[in-house]
C-alpha cells in the first residue's frame, strides 16, 4: 500500500509543477498534462483507499492519517469536477499544493491499521467522514480561488477582470457544494450521536465548531444571493470560514477535549 501512497503523491506533484509553470506560460499541452497527472492521482489515491477499505474491514476514515489521505483525494475530485466548467491553471496549481501538503502531513502520523474504538463501530461512519470531507475539501478549494482573487484584484498588480470573475465563480460554486455537504455530514453525525450516545447533539467542541463553521458559509451565501456581495468582501468571509474549517479539522482534536478527541 505504500508504494500507491507515494504514486499518489508523486503524480500530485507533477501536476503541482506543471499546472505552476502553466500559470506563467499558458500551453494547451501542459494544461492536459496537468489535469491528467491529478486525474491520475486520484485513480491511484482511490485503489489506495479501496485496498485499505479492504484490508481493514472498514471505512479507513477513522484517524489523522486516513482523513488527511481522504481529505488529499477529495480536494482533487472536486477540483477536477470544477474543472469542468472553469478551468484556471493558478487554481489546479493551488488545489494541487492542498493535495501534496496533506499527504505530507498525513506521513507525519502513523499509518497502521488498527482496530475502532466501540464509539466508531457503525455504518454511519463512512457516510458520515465522507460527506463532511467532501465539504472541506470543497471550502479548501474556494479558500484558494479567494486568495487567487484578493491577488489578482490588488491595485497595481495589473488586474484581470476575466481572471477575477473566474476566480469569484470558482468561490461561489465550491461553497455551494460544501455547504451541500457539510449539512449532510452534520445531519448524518447527529443520527450517528443520537445511536451512539443517545442524543443528537452534546455541544461537543467538535460538533460546536461545525456548527459555527456551516453558519459562516451560511452568512457566505446569503450576503451572496440576497445582498449581491461580490469580490473581495466575499472573498474574506471565505478566508474566514476556512480558517474555522481547519480548527474544527485539525485544532479542536489537538487542543480541545471531547467525543470526537480520539481522531488523532
Amino acid at each position: 500500500m505504500t508504494i500507491m501512497f507515494n504514486i499518489g503523491f508523486c503524480c500530485y506533484l507533477v501536476a503541482l509543477v506543471l499546472s505552476a509553470i502553466n500559470s506563467f506560460h499558458t500551453k494547451r499541452g501542459l494544461s492536459i498534462a496537468s489535469t491528467a497527472s491529478l486525474a491520475a492521482g486520484v485513480l491511484v489515491q482511490t485503489a489506495y483507499i479501496a485496498v485499505r477499505w479492504a484490508e481493514a474491514g472498514r471505512a479507513p476514515f477513522s484517524n489523522m492519517f486516513e482523513s488527511l489521505v481522504l481529505f488529499a483525494w477529495a480536494v482533487a475530485v472536486v477540483y477536477l469536477v470544477l474543472r469542468i466548467r472553469t478551468h484556471v491553471p493558478a487554481l489546479e496549481a493551488a488545489a494541487s499544493l492542498l493535495a501534496v501538503l496533506a499527504l505530507a502531513y498525513a506521513s507525519a502520523f502513523e499509518s497502521d491499521i488498527k482496530p475502532l474504538m466501540p464509539a466508531l463501530q457503525s455504518n454511519w461512519l463512512s457516510v458520515h467522514v465522507f460527506t463532511c470531507f467532501l465539504g472541506y475539501a470543497g471550502f479548501a478549494v474556494s479558500f484558494v480561488a479567494s486568495i487567487g482573487y484578493l491577488i489578482v484584484s490588488r491595485e497595481g498588480a495589473g488586474g484581470n477582470s476575466e481572471l477575477q470573475n473566474a476566480f469569484d465563480t470558482a468561490m461561489t460554486k465550491t461553497i455551494s457544494f460544501g455547504f451541500l455537504f457539510l449539512a449532510v455530514g452534520i445531519i448524518t453525525g447527529a443520527v450517528w450521536a443520537n445511536s451512539a450516545w443517545g442524543t443528537y447533539w452534546s455541544w461537543d467542541p467538535k460538533e460546536t465548531w461545525s456548527l459555527i463553521t456551516w453558519l459562516i458559509y451560511a452568512g457566505f451565501l446569503h450576503c451572496r444571493f440576497m445582498r449581491g456581495w461580490r469580490g473581495k468582501r466575499a472573498a474574506w468571509i471565505s478566508i474566514i470560514g476556512f480558517a474555522s474549517v481547519l480548527f474544527t479539522y485539525v485544532g479542536v482534536n489537538f487542543l480541545l477535549s471531547g467525543l470526537h478527541s480520539y481522531a488523532k
